[in-house]
């Protein structure tokens, strides 16, 4: 067998990679029936905004990688350099020491996050999630006599893989298969105003008002964490209304329950500030985040907390369990901060967050303005370039298309040579959302070429 360097792959013989991938390779997220007759996708290059097939395709992708990862765009050779010079110097050591980046990115982060102090580095989002419910239930036995133990999570929000991830999961069809679950999670009702559980006025607050209503049920002294998305991702693009994140702090402040939120997917820009919960004045006990951390040059995760939950994992130094009994293997690998590190410097020197904005309020007027000509639009909403265009069969009841119309749209648009993406098989009769977060470096002329495609798609699919 030829071992070829996979950085050649333009040369090599694609036939060959292509067979070779339908042997062997088990996808993410794919049923792989259908690729006994149909090639695989072979991404083999990626420029700014830009990626190509193994058949030589150009697409534009308006989901930056897939899932909301590459924000800064692909071929940024100053952060393969920097990750290159530092696995030359030190590629790997585990976490129970330090590194020179782990450090520096550390200070850079923080000085992004007020009142956060103290980061916990791990390699994907699942996982510093996982961290977080772990955290809490070693308080809850330390510190809070097995009490405060339950953790909270909303309908429609998603945290991860794992199991104790997929106990806290809002999508029922992403864990439907995987029980029993852990034990003491709980769910919380969603706050899309646009499907309102409630035919109030001031819906975010009342909204927020069922949270309490979750936890007096269950009991003030029982809950200890409550998990939520700045901004729901996968779940729909749901932006919480005006009010709700106020009274969820009071709540919080008033039960003592410590607050997660999870920034997997909005950190690092998405949203046109450097994290999602700081649209909203949100102070956070603990703030996970992954994605666009390294923009997928490097896998990297952080779980980031306070000072104050720091100190309760070292009050006892005699006592050989009040630290954290964990371990992240590859959270020792000092690739992923110094991609990290690179990965900002370029956000800050080019203006990302700015651009975001900009960029941001030209999608939401070219997306409204789609909406003015398809019926099939019933919704838009977003911040930044994190955006969601949601498809009804009819406007006055809300009844949502069926998830294989919506499948078929995007298809439609890949046809066009235009990548994006659509709520995915976890919302029972839900999945009817299509999702948009290009790269931050994206131009007028790539948002306009994106809407351009779905306002034909639309066409195509629905006349």
């Amino acid at each position: 067998m030829n071992i070829a360097n996979p950085l050649t792959a333009r040369g090599n013989d694609l036939t060959h990679i292509i067979e070779t991938d339908r042997a062997h390779i088990w996808h993410h997220l794919l049923q792989h029936k259908a690729l006994e007759t149909t090639d695989p996708r072979i991404i083999v290059e990626g420029k700014g905004i830009r990626v190509w097939d193994a058949a030589g395709r150009e697409f534009i992708d308006a989901v930056s990688g897939g899932v909301w990862t590459v924000n800064v765009g692909y071929g940024r050779e100053s952060i393969a350099n920097a990750v290159r010079d530092q696995l030359i110097q030190m590629n790997y050591f585990a976490q129970s020491a330090g590194s020179i980046p782990g450090s520096l990115f550390a200070e850079a982060l923080l000085d992004k996050m007020p009142g956060l102090s103290r980061i916990y580095y791990a390699n994907s989002g699942s996982e510093a999630n996982e961290k977080v419910f772990k955290m809490v239930r070693q308080i809850s036995a330390r510190h809070h006599g097995g009490k405060k133990w339950k953790i909270l999570y909303r309908e429609r929000d998603y945290h991860g893989t794992t199991l104790a991830n997929l106990a806290a999961c809002g999508q029922p069809e992403r864990a439907a298969l995987y029980g029993p679950l852990p034990a003491g999670f709980v769910e919380v009702p969603h706050c899309l105003e646009y499907r309102k559980q409630w035919d109030v006025e001031d819906y975010g607050r009342r909204a927020a008002d069922a949270i309490e209503e979750v936890i007096l049920r269950e009991g003030p002294d029982e809950v200890g964490l409550l998990c939520l998305e700045p901004i729901t991702a996968g779940g729909g693009v749901i932006t919480p209304p005006e009010g709700y994140w106020e009274r969820v702090q009071e709540i919080c402040k008033k039960y003592n329950i410590l607050l997660h939120i999870d920034e997997v997917v909005c950190g690092l820009g998405r949203t046109g500030e450097w994290f999602g919960y700081q649209n909203f004045d949100i102070k956070p006990d603990f703030v996970t985040m992954a994605k666009g951390v390294a923009s997928g040059y490097a896998a990297i995760s952080c779980m980031v907390t306070t000072e104050a939950v720091f100190d309760q994992f070292k009050d006892d130094p005699s006592d050989p369990l009040s630290y954290f009994r964990d371990i992240s293997t590859f959270g020792g690998c000092a690739a992923g901060p110094a991609a990290a590190l690179e990965n900002m410097r370029i956000i800050i020197d080019e203006d990302l967050l700015g651009n975001t904005k900009r960029m941001g309020a030209r999608l939401t007027a070219n997306l409204k303005a789609l909406m003015e000509k398809h019926e099939v639009i019933g919704d838009v909403r977003g911040i930044g370039l994190f955006q969601g265009a949601e498809l009804v069969a009819d406007r006055k009841t809300k009844e949502p298309v069926d998830e294989k119309l919506a499948q078929k749209v995007v298809a439609e648009c890949s046809a066009q040579g235009v990548i994006i993406g659509v709520t995915n098989r976890s919302l029972p009769g839900m999945n009817n959302t299509l999702c948009l977060s290009p790269a931050l470096i994206a131009t007028a002329d790539d948002i306009d070429a994106i809407t351009n495609a779905i306002d034909v798609a639309l066409t195509r699919v629905f006349g």
